[in-house]
């Protein structure tokens, strides 16, 4: 008998075969170009081979200045497109959905230029002291997303995620632990909202695929965000057609953190029950008896899997035979792909 975990769903325009997703990673391997290299068409066509129903690509910078590190993906130029659409058709001709994470890392960016951030507070006591970003700015950065998104298009993406979570430039905005700013971009939780509202507009006017956006359900400080508040924002962001919201949480600020299997599942099962959209739940998802149960019970909509993924491509297969059902593979793997 099928089993959830590998019934097919559509998310906006996109179908899936299973409810599998390759959790953005960063892979740190790209050039300083922002381009694809061959290691990132191996790395994430193995998990397409492996039957994984929608690879998503690491954190992929808008502007120069909002990478991570140096070796970032980048989707800031027209000359990164042509590499991706090569890795986007590696994918799908591996029988999965490609996907991609569009972002900004704003204070938490490791360049040697200066950093940016709604206010000028360094994340801890070793990190620069970003700039806080003029209105011009902030309206620079929407529109390098719009663009981005059109690049995705080109690219042939059948899904784009806005990275608002993990303390980069949107969450950012979003806390009140790191912004202070006095305009309207600060201060409520309608204008700590209104950059990840006028990102998602600005895209919405270009892009009529699945959108995705990822969150930080919890600050894990008491005078930090909190699920009820991701409740209230994934309500704003359904208004906007927003198709499904990839939940994890923390890293806006420094925290102690209590990460245990399925820790982040109930942040998915609230925003999901009383939000009343689709959700992704992700965090220590370990094996296929795991992200069944989450499935069953309506907690979430998709299993986003990390770590277990680097360690093992395959894991969809691992999922399967530990569940008593069957998946097809890829033709060439048939004399090994028994259960």
């Amino acid at each position: 008998m099928t089993k959830k975990l590998f019934e097919p769903i559509t998310i906006g325009s996109m179908q899936l075969k299973n409810r599998l997703v390759m959790s953005p990673m960063c892979m740190y391997c790209a050039k300083e170009d922002g381009k694809v290299t061959s290691w990132h068409n191996t790395h994430y066509g193995s998990r397409a081979a492996g039957q994984i129903g929608l690879v998503m690509l690491e954190a992929t910078a808008v502007q120069a200045v909002g990478r991570i590190s140096p070796n970032d993906l980048g989707i800031w130029s027209d000359d990164q497109v042509e590499g991706l659409r090569n890795l986007v058709t590696i994918v799908q001709e591996n029988g999965s959905a490609a996907g991609i994470q569009l972002a900004h890392a704003g204070r938490k960016a490791q360049l040697s230029t200066e950093s940016v951030a709604p206010s000028a507070i360094p994340f801890d006591e070793a990190s620069k002291v970003p700039k806080e970003l003029t209105i011009e700015q902030i309206q620079q950065v929407i529109a390098d997303f719009k663009q981005a998104a059109i690049r995705a298009d080109k690219a042939g993406f059948d899904m784009v995620e806005i990275h608002a979570a993990h303390g980069y430039l949107i969450n950012q905005f979003l806390s009140p632990l790191t912004n202070q700013r006095k305009d309207n971009y600060g201060g409520s939780a309608e204008n700590r909202y209104r950059l990840l509202k006028e990102v998602i507009t600005a895209v919405r006017e270009v892009w009529d695929k699945a959108l995705f956006v990822r969150i930080s359900a919890s600050d894990y400080q008491e005078a930090g965000l909190h699920s009820a508040d991701y409740v209230q924002f994934a309500k704003w962001m359904k208004e906007q057609h927003v198709d499904l919201i990839d939940v994890s949480s923390g890293a806006v600020v420094p925290a102690t953190i209590d990460a245990f299997p399925g820790y982040q599942v109930p942040f998915a099962e609230q925003v999901k029950k009383e939000a009343g959209i689709a959700t992704g739940a992700v965090g220590l998802i370990l094996n296929g008896t795991q992200a069944e149960e989450i499935l069953k019970n309506n907690r979430a909509d998709l299993i986003f899997l990390g770590r277990e993924l680097l360690r093992n491509p395959y894991w969809a297969y691992e999922a399967a035979k530990e569940l008593h059902t069957e998946i097809k593979g890829p033709v060439q793997y048939t004399r090994g792909w028994t259960f």
